[in-house]
C-alpha cells in the first residue's frame, strides 16, 4: 500500500523527490545497473568504471537516489556499497500509486488497481 504519510501533502512531496530522481538517464542507468548485478550490492568503486563518470558526477546523482530512498548504502571498510530499496523500487513501479489519482466511483479503473479505498 502506499506509505502512510501525515497527510496527502506529505505523499505528494515524497513522490515527486522520488519521480524527480527518476526522471535522469544517468541514475536510470545507474539503478539498472544494481538491478542486474549478480550481487546483492556494488562498490562505488565498481560504479564509477561502470558508468564511465568522474567520481563527483557519480556520487551527486547517488546522492539524489539515496535522499529519494530508492538506494541503500553499506560501509564496508573504507568503500561503500549500494543497493537497491526493493521496498520503495517496487511501491514505484507497481499499482500501488494509482490509488492516489483514480476516480474512487470508476469501476473500470477499479478492477485495474490492486489497492482498497
Amino acid at each position: 500500500m502506499i506509505p502512510v504519510k501525515v497527510d496527502l501533502q506529505s505523499t505528494f512531496k515524497h513522490y515527486e523527490k522520488t519521480f524527480k530522481a527518476l526522471a535522469d538517464e544517468k541514475r536510470l542507468q545507474l539503478l539498472n545497473l544494481l538491478a542486474n548485478s549478480p550481487h546483492d550490492s556494488i562498490c562505488v568503486c565498481d560504479l564509477v568504471d561502470e558508468m564511465e563518470l568522474a567520481q563527483s558526477k557519480l556520487s551527486y546523482h547517488i546522492k539524489i537516489l539515496l535522499q529519494a530512498n530508492l538506494i541503500m548504502k553499506e560501509k564496508k571498510g573504507t568503500w561503500s556499497y549500494y543497493s537497491l530499496n526493493h521496498k520503495e523500487i517496487n511501491n514505484v513501479l507497481s499499482e500501488e500509486l494509482c490509488c492516489l489519482f483514480r476516480k474512487s466511483n470508476d469501476k473500470a479503473i477499479e478492477q485495474t488497481c490492486s489497492c482498497s479505498n
